[in-house]
């Protein structure tokens, strides 16, 4: 007998196309007069059904599993006094996306100079990334395990569905540099 090891909506490796994908379908094959189905397949969307053995889960070191934070990195190119107006006067925020204190997301001095409110918030935003993430996944798997909800629990479901499609999607199967919105 077999059990289902994925759920609809989870991202998933299919190691035959070599790509990620978000299951779309868990299809139960059942037998007359047997209680377990005798074996799960999993459409993909990518042309065919997909066995157990044919996908492996994210690993828990993914963007969901991150530790991303925001840093303070000093100011080189001004002293405290030339920016004296910024939220943090010698600093700007750097978005470290690793275990350890590298690798990330910088913004250039100048554009920090522009609006460094602006930037501070996008690097708060940035850095609360994969926790949104996941409160979307969970949102749009609550749609796909239960279809009487209320119509705004239904309309955010839908929602995070399309931001995660839209995260999930390559640029070059988007059609090049045009990129879509959420609604």
């Amino acid at each position: 007998m077999a059990k289902a090891l994925f759920h609809k909506h989870q991202r998933v490796f299919v190691g035959p196309v070599g790509t990620w994908a978000l299951i779309e379908q868990v299809k139960p094959h059942w037998v007359k007069d047997v209680e377990e189905p005798i074996r799960v397949t999993y459409d993909c969307g990518l042309g065919r059904d997909f066995t157990t053995d044919e996908l492996s889960a994210e690993q828990a070191d993914s963007v969901e599993a991150g530790h991303w934070r925001v840093l303070r990195a000093k100011n080189k190119w001004q002293t405290i006094e030339e920016c004296g107006g910024h939220p943090f006067p010698g600093t700007f925020p750097v978005v470290v996306t690793e275990a350890m204190d590298w690798g990330g997301w910088r913004v250039p001095a100048a554009e920090y100079d522009r609006d460094p409110h602006r930037i501070e918030a996008q690097a708060r935003l940035l850095a609360n990334s994969p926790r949104l993430l996941e409160i979307a996944e969970h949102l749009a798997a609550l749609a796909g395990e239960d279809g009487d909800l209320p119509p705004a629990l239904s309309e955010l479901s839908r929602r995070a569905e399309t931001v995660l499609k839209d995260i999930n999607t390559s640029p070059a199967k988007r059609g090049g540099a045009g990129q879509s919105r959420a609604a």
